[in-house]
């Protein structure tokens, strides 16, 4: 799976790391649920971390179809509301 962090890049992650990142996903969308500002940007750092760790990193100049976007590190909790779908950032 192709992965692009929006103002960074593209990253090839192993399907097999899906659920560990779920379980990210989920508890950034209970904090967005709730309001927990802190709790937001703490766990939207730790998921794209845990993205560019797994991850293989692909040249700057390569085109390949990104099959997840995620926000950038700085991305607003309204931004990442903007991009969430019914299953959140990630799907599954």
């Amino acid at each position: 799976m192709i992965v692009r962090i929006m103002g960074e890049g593209q990253v090839r992650l192993a399907d097999g790391h899906l659920a560990e990142l779920n379980k990210l996903d989920e508890e950034l969308l209970a904090e967005m649920e709730n309001g927990d500002g802190p709790g937001f940007r703490r766990t939207l750092h730790s998921l794209l971390s845990r993205v560019r760790d797994l991850g293989e990193p692909l040249p700057d100049d390569s085109l390949e179809p990104s099959e997840l976007i995620l926000p950038s590190p700085d991305a607003t909790l309204q931004e990442v509301r903007d991009l969430l779908s019914d299953d959140g950032l990630i799907p599954g």
